[in-house]
């Protein structure tokens, strides 16, 4: 049986091991090379249409927690703290379907997936503002259209490539309330970051909050890179093509504050898990 022993939020990141350190150097003495790397980028798009082909809605579980995690989320309800990582802008379906009508809140989930997001939103009656959902991969998007829960009269879906101006094609400048950022920015190429991050400034209106999870420095997916996968500093290609980032926390308060947001509140959590039966304590 694993267990973990609850999370711990801080602004410190992990501290390494010797044995921690010595896996991080070993990465570098096999790099994915400069033509592998582009080849990586501007088959993005390919590699996770085949990821989701090949798992549809099998691999991601649905994310009931982002209610409890991000408060913000619970639209005008009676809620409490939030662990968050928060950086501000300065009822029924036919009720939803109102309030997008009359200039009611918007919500846009960025890098949707299958709808792991937004379903449980809907299933827990979270239902008071009008969700877009986006990802990069045609297939995602078709998935989360064939999904029993989808219905355009309070959710649109579509796919668009966030790192460029391809969204202001569906949606205007200072049109949502709220945007959801939940481990997608890793998936993108750092030199990308900020092109990415300001496209979601522009979408919101003053006073419009995101709302960012994503890896953190020092995780132990990133320390289980073997040599061969590491494409450039905390970014790795993984073994079906698409890739990751490991954010450091300043890092992701500097970006979000470069394109002009407000940070409320970053950190990092800790979370650790043990299996006495495996012999982990991680």
């Amino acid at each position: 049986m694993a267990f973990n022993l609850g999370d711990v939020v801080t602004e410190n990141a992990k501290t390494l091991s010797d044995a921690e350190k010595v896996k991080l150097e070993e990465q570098n003495k096999r790099m994915v090379s400069a033509f592998q790397a582009l080849k990586l980028e501007q088959e993005a798009r390919k590699h996770w249409d085949l990821f989701y082909k090949r798992n549809e809605n099998r691999f991601f579980k649905d994310r009931h927690w982002t209610t409890r995690e991000f408060s913000e989320l619970l639209c005008g309800e009676e809620s409490g703290g939030s662990d968050s990582s928060a950086a501000p802008h300065g009822g029924s379906p036919d009720h939803v379907e109102n309030i997008a009508a009359d200039g009611g809140k918007k919500l846009l989930e960025v890098g949707c997936g299958v709808g792991n997001l937004i379903f449980p939103l809907i299933e827990d009656g979270h239902r008071d503002y009008f969700i877009y959902a986006c990802d990069l991969s045609p297939r995602a998007v078709e998935l989360v259209q064939k999904h029993n829960l989808y219905d355009e009269r309070y959710m649109k879906a579509f796919a668009c490539d966030i790192t460029t101006e391809q969204v202001f094609e569906t949606l205007a400048d200072g049109s949502l309330d709220i945007v959801t950022v939940i481990f997608v920015l890793s998936a993108i190429h750092p030199d990308k970051f900020l092109s990415t991050v300001a496209n979601i400034y522009r979408l919101l209106k003053p006073g419009g909050v995101v709302l960012f999870r994503d890896y953190g420095l020092y995780d132990m997916a990133q320390l289980r890179f073997k040599p061969g996968h590491k494409i450039a500093e905390n970014f790795y290609m993984r073994q079906d093509g698409t890739r990751s980032y490991y954010f450091a926390e300043q890092e992701v308060s500097e970006l979000f504050r470069k394109a002009g947001f407000t940070v409320l509140v970053n950190s990092y959590i800790h979370r650790r898990t043990i299996n006495p039966k495996e012999n982990i304590d991680v």
